[in-house]
């Protein structure tokens, strides 16, 4: 597959990676028997394992290991036979080990792509890696009389992070791999997809350089926990890195920290490179060997995936590769979806009303489709009036604004009760119409003469003497065949 020339900003081409901590779904912690669940009290979910206590020794959940195969499953990766866990040195004071479980040399997950579409633009950004590793603990600072706290219910929390080579080009083609992401591991049922808990948290390396010139020293942009706020984190980060570089001055290497009431990145401290990290194999974790069975096991236990999905909405109900995209974006619009269709209502204009009047409404509230007032199944009856002529689109828009109010909840009880029937006999159009054309001879003779635009002056007329109420298409045809043509 190939992309379109990137886009410059102010002369400057922008390359982007992401690495997203992806917290799997586990009831218990990857070294530990501890609870993962959210919003316990400080530290009451810290085992001994967890805090590093003397002689206690981490043992590995299976769990979080076939969580990290489906994923590997799902972007067409190699799930590695044999992967090693290392130590990650560091010292931070939410870090009981002094230490960090995670995979370095030999991650579990090697390469893979995920696939997205920009506008209608397909793109391809390919994976590095994904490997799993213990989440830290947390720092509070808020309502501790001027001191900071340390909570270490997260501390061995199961993450999956999942790396991306620098293939994205602009914030906004950033936010859509995320979104693409995060919609892809709920799909798996590997992880509840929360931001606002941490579930899924994207770090953002940013960095810009001439065309053609080796890539920039990056910065990361870290923990953006918003879709809108990683599309402006980038766009700010860009043009301050373009500013530096046309007054003279140096990009250093550093992590930084995106503030949503300023709007503005600033560096928080200067970036690691992974020699600073001295990783080397845990001494306590033997190597993580994944047998073929295992892998065949958890491919056999897998959902439809959304690209194989896409693809038979293609094939099978004729959406363009687009539409089929749109429909398989989340598990639930997709089961949306087929349960219209199944009940009766032509493919592409489910589609259409998903992806227009439904995707507009969903957006607005800020709610899921499995919250939608309006139903597949209603959708389907609204579809089936517009399809049998009963209605237009246009009514049709004011039944599906009533039935998302709340105002009534039956089609056809909307349509009677705002009288919104279509005009559909023949005749009593075909007498309009012998109205219409006799008091407008001149747009006639227009019309006859080659003039197009005067045939649509009929038909507005027309439609105007039926206050809107007549089918367009049988006054097009009607009309048609009155002028002999």
């Amino acid at each position: 597959m190939t992309s379109s020339p990137s886009k410059l900003i102010r002369g400057y081409e922008v390359v982007i990676g992401l690495e997203n901590h992806v917290q799997l779904s586990t009831q218990s912690k990857i070294f530990s028997g501890s609870s993962t669940a959210f919003g316990a009290a400080p530290n009451t979910q810290a085992s001994p394992v967890d805090l590093a206590l003397p002689g206690t020794l981490p043992v590995l959940n299976r769990a979080a290991v076939e969580r990290a195969i489906r994923f590997g499953l799902a972007v067409g990766a190699k799930v590695a036979p044999l992967s090693i866990f290392a130590r990650k040195n560091y010292f931070y004071p939410d870090l009981p080990k002094g230490y960090q479980i995670s995979q370095f040399e030999i991650p579990v997950v090697q390469g893979g792509t995920v696939e997205f579409f920009l506008g209608e633009e397909k793109k391809t950004v390919r994976l590095t890696r994904a490997h799993l590793e213990e989440d830290a603990g947390k720092s509070l600072h808020e309502d501790y009389h001027g001191q900071s706290g340390i909570d270490l219910n997260r501390a061995g929390t199961p993450l999956l992070e999942i790396v991306s080579e620098p293939d994205i080009r602009s914030g906004a083609e950033a936010a859509e791999y995320a979104k693409t992401l995060h919609a892809l591991v709920m799909w798996l049922g590997i992880c509840d997809g929360n931001m606002q808990e941490g579930s899924f948290r994207c770090d953002v390396n940013v960095s810009v350089r001439k065309p053609g010139q080796p890539f920039g020293t990056r910065r990361e942009i870290k923990n953006l926990n918003s879709f809108r706020y990683l599309v402006d984190a980038v766009n700010y980060e860009v043009n301050w890195q373009i500013d530096q570089i046309e007054d003279g001055l140096a990009i250093q290497q550093a992590t930084v920290l995106y503030n949503p009431d300023t709007g503005e990145t600033r560096a928080m401290r200067s970036k690691e490179d992974s020699a600073d990290y001295r990783y080397f194999p845990d001494p306590d974790l033997p190597p993580l060997v994944i047998a073929p069975e295992w892998v065949e096991q958890v491919r056999g236990e897998m959902p439809e995936l959304p690209s194989v999905m896409a693809k038979r909405f293609v094939e099978a109900d004729g959406l363009p590769e687009y539409d089929a995209s749109m429909m398989t974006q989340s598990l639930a619009t997709a089961r949306y979806y087929e349960a219209a269709k199944a009940a009766g209502a032509a493919p592409k204009l489910v589609a259409n009303w998903v992806m227009g009047e439904i995707s507009k409404r969903l957006n607005s509230e800020g709610i899921e489709i499995t919250a939608a007032p309006v139903g597949p199944q209603r959708l389907a009856q609204l579809i089936a009036r517009i399809a049998d002529g009963t209605i237009s689109n246009n009514a049709a828009k004011q039944v599906f604004e009533a039935l998302w109010s709340g105002e009534g909840s039956e089609v056809d009880a909307l349509i009677e009760a705002k009288g919104l029937k279509q005009m559909s006999d023949t005749g009593a159009i075909e007498a309009i119409l012998d109205e219409v054309l006799a008091a407008n001879q001149k747009s006639v003779d227009e019309f006859r003469a080659g003039k197009d635009k005067a045939f649509n002056a009929l038909v507005g007329q027309a439609m105007k003497a039926t206050k809107g109420k007549a089918n367009p298409a049988l006054v097009n045809e009607l009309l048609k065949k009155k002028l002999g043509s």
